[in-house]
């Protein structure tokens, strides 16, 4: 807490502004427009890479939440009091550090594929920012931001090594998915156990099975779209991109709220985001392949 009331010293508004305004690459919301892009429009094996980067330490770091149940800094100790605009952002347990995470998954991932080092070192530099950032609002410790980009940067690394030309092995391919897939189903069954024993209010679930869910219907959907679709991101015509990925856009935003409608909860919270990214690596690559290649 030493640190963590010594950087509560040094906040100012316009502080508070700038790191709440970093913070948010740490989210997911800019890490889907961000996959989607790079996916549909630019590059998939950077996408690719990504997606494993994200799925697999999302799933370690949300499985390490739900283990160790580290309460938040201000839960710990009620005299402190985090940046006010970042608690809601801040749900579930402190250890270790989702927002963390995210930035180093996908800022990291695409960061080890370019070519050009002052990208890199902007990349780069955006994690450690985003890693203080949550220090410095007050809703992380040390360990738990630390832990995050330990965990995430020796995924990246794996990430970058296996998935290598659109030509991969497709033994390879399945085993890769068939393990995504292990470790999800590992995290619901540990979620299950601590919600019908009552050590987990589902509220605290909620994170660590949307992730589960996600996983699974990325594990399913890259392999699929590897082995079968094979459809092509690239286009000279511009306005064929833009108009791409608005129609993808707007069919994600369409199913997510699509089966929002059906109810809430944890189980179809975990299927919401699994049908969410087969729309995005299965159903709307196939109408890439069918309409959008030229």
């Amino acid at each position: 807490m030493d640190l963590l009331w010594f950087l509560e010293g040094l906040r100012s508004p316009l502080l508070d502004t700038i790191f709440q305004l970093i913070t948010r690459f740490g989210e997911e919301t800019i890490l889907i427009i961000v996959f989607c892009m790079l996916f549909w429009c630019i590059n998939k094996r950077m996408a690719y890479v990504t997606g494993v980067s994200f799925f697999l330490s999302s799933l370690a770091v949300q499985g390490l939440k739900i283990v160790f149940r580290v309460p938040r800094p201000w839960i710990n100790d009620p005299t402190f009091s985090p940046v006010g605009g970042a608690i809601n952002a801040s749900t579930g347990y402190a250890f270790p550090s989702g927002h963390t995470q995210n930035a180093a998954a996908l800022l990291g991932a695409i960061g080890v594929q370019l070519k050009q080092k002052g990208l890199k070192i902007i990349l780069f530099t955006l994690i450690i920012l985003v890693a203080f950032s949550r220090l410095y609002l007050g809703v992380h410790y040390l360990q738990d931001v630390m832990t995050s980009l330990l965990i995430t940067f020796a995924i990246v690394l794996f990430a970058q090594k296996v998935i290598t030309s659109e030509s991969v092995e497709k033994k390879g391919m399945l085993i890769l998915s068939f393990f995504i897939i292990l470790c999800a189903i590992a995290v619901i069954l540990l979620s299950i156990y601590l919600y019908h024993n009552e050590i987990v209010a589902p509220s605290h679930l909620r994170d660590s099975t949307r992730a589960a869910g996600a996983a699974i219907g990325f594990a399913m959907g890259m392999y699929v779209e590897r082995m079968y679709i094979k459809f092509s991101p690239k286009t000279k015509n511009i306005p064929l991109q833009i108009a791409k990925f608005i129609l993808g856009a707007v069919g994600m935003i369409a199913v997510q709220e699509g089966i929002r409608l059906i109810g809430t909860g944890l189980v179809i919270d975990a299927i919401r985001y699994f049908f969410v990214v087969i729309w995005i690596t299965i159903l709307f690559p196939l109408i890439i392949k069918r309409f959008f290649e030229i």
